[in-house]
């Protein structure tokens, strides 16, 4: 009973040491698969939408996110099995990339914001320059009519 009890023990030490492994695995990649900073610092655009569309592809953090979520399953799991013998750097290692991603969906949010919102102003200035256009002809239009009925005006006295 005591050599099942010793390789129960030894199974154990060695799945945590395994769940470890993987948690620490799994952050690594996430890490990796983080945008480089210069990916989403320097831009290669014609005009201001490519430069957002760029930007909020350069955001993406899917293959990242996965990694990341399964750092937290392991570590859940490890340590709600009490694996795990100095569990407090997973923690922090996941709070601290928890944060990363935070910062970096925010951004991706207000990049995609402003991609839609950009086109819209475009499209308003656009019309509104338009319209002032339009005025300014039709006053150019009313002062030279008025113009002609003054001269019309002075021939008939």
């Amino acid at each position: 009973m005591g050599q099942t009890t010793l390789d129960d023990d030894e199974l154990f030490d060695e799945a945590a040491s395994e769940m470890r492994d993987d948690v620490e695995d799994s952050l690594t990649k996430a890490r990796e698969a983080l945008p480089e900073s210069d990916t989403i610092w320097n831009a290669d655009a014609d005009n201001t939408l490519g430069v957002l569309n760029g930007l909020r592809s350069a955001l993406d953090t899917d293959d990242a996110a996965a990694h990341l979520t399964d750092a937290k399953k392991w570590y859940t799991m490890g340590k709600r099995a009490d694996a795990f013998e100095d569990p407090d750097d997973l923690e922090e290692q996941i709070a601290t990339l928890d944060a990363v991603f935070e910062d970096i969906e925010d951004a991706h949010e207000q990049v995609s914001d402003l991609a839609s919102t950009v086109p819209e102003l475009r499209g308003a200035l656009d019309d509104a320059h338009e319209a002032a256009e339009t005025d300014e002809s039709d006053a150019d239009d009313a002062d030279a009519e008025a113009d002609a009925d003054a001269e019309e005006a002075e021939a008939a006295d």
